[in-house]
């Protein structure tokens, strides 16, 4: 599949996200999320010259569409590990910080790669195709309890117990290798009228389990909070109830469990001032032009 920038994802809320970040030229800028580059190339048009940009991304197929500007640094690393790779730059604080958390239109539109049930493929879902579990391993491997936990956890998925069950039944009969094998296995318990809703849940929920993206994320805002500066920006991009939660939770309370804690005069203490205390979402254009805006929220917060 021939993938170019323009094709690889479309960006999504690009200039309030960017807006959000309140970019200083001279400001050192982390986008986790690089992808098609389309955020990160935002950014650079503000940046000056003694700015500089940091992206992340874990996919190797993101590296086509790396960006040549001396300002920009591209770093092949899952983003959980922030923190780790800025301290191998040498960099001790960040003015900014950007994420757009969701999976983007190139891997949803490679059949090879499984994220999508529009497709019979391999039953892959890594984001990093180096290394880890495939899609098709947790299917094979997980006990019953596990891959109900999973299933309701994160996917949210009311039959997940039944799913479960008609999982393990399934793979006794023969291992699972593709999405159809896997839609063959659960399409009695799919609810007709909300069949392909309950099918993206299922489908999210293996995606994040492949992928470890909540702990991933818990990781990547804890070391968003201690690197950004005073003033600096966190803008971040979720498409599901799960991250989201965590987000809000991590902007208004500093932690990710959302457990507030006061000081002697009762003030909230939070590292992070939320900016926007209502979420902001895609206008009726982007969302008439680039359909995976529909479910996209936009929170932005400022370090105290």
């Amino acid at each position: 599949m021939v993938t170019t920038a323009e094709t690889y994802h479309v960006p999504v809320l690009l200039q309030e996200s960017i807006d959000g970040l309140d970019i200083k030229p001279d400001g050192i800028y982390v986008d986790v999320t690089f992808g098609g580059g389309g955020h990160s190339k935002e950014i650079l048009k503000r940046l000056g010259k003694n700015g500089h940009l940091y992206s992340f991304d874990q996919d190797a197929d993101a590296e086509q569409n790396i960006v040549n500007d001396e300002r920009f640094t591209f770093v092949r690393s899952n983003f959980r590990y922030l923190r780790n790779w800025m301290q191998y730059y040498e960099v001790e604080e960040i003015d900014g910080l950007l994420a757009d958390l969701g999976v983007s239109s190139h891997h949803f539109d490679d059949e090879s790669r499984g994220f999508s049930f529009r497709f019979d493929a391999p039953l892959d879902m890594r984001m990093n195709k180096r290394a880890g579990k495939t899609a098709a391993d947790v299917l094979n491997e997980y006990d019953e309890e596990r891959l109900a936990d999973v299933f309701y956890l994160y996917g949210e998925l009311k039959s997940a117990r039944r799913i479960a069950s008609a999982v393990i039944a399934a793979r006794q009969q023969k291992p699972f290798e593709t999405t159809g094998d896997l839609m063959a296995a659960t399409e009695k318990l799919m609810r007709s009228e909300k069949e392909k809703k309950d099918l993206a849940r299922l489908f999210q929920a293996l995606r994040i389990e492949v992928n470890h993206e909540m702990d991933a994320l818990r990781d990547m805002l804890k070391g968003a909070c201690m690197l950004l500066k005073s003033g600096g920006r966190l803008s971040v991009i979720t498409y599901h109830s799960l991250e989201d939660r965590m987000v809000k939770n991590v902007m208004k309370s500093g932690n990710t469990e959302g457990k507030i804690t006061q000081d002697f005069y009762g003030r909230i203490s939070s590292p992070l001032r939320p900016i926007n205390n209502k979420v902001i979402t895609p206008d009726d254009n982007e969302l008439q032009n680039n359909p995976r805006s529909r479910s996209a929220k936009l929170r932005i917060a400022e370090k105290l």
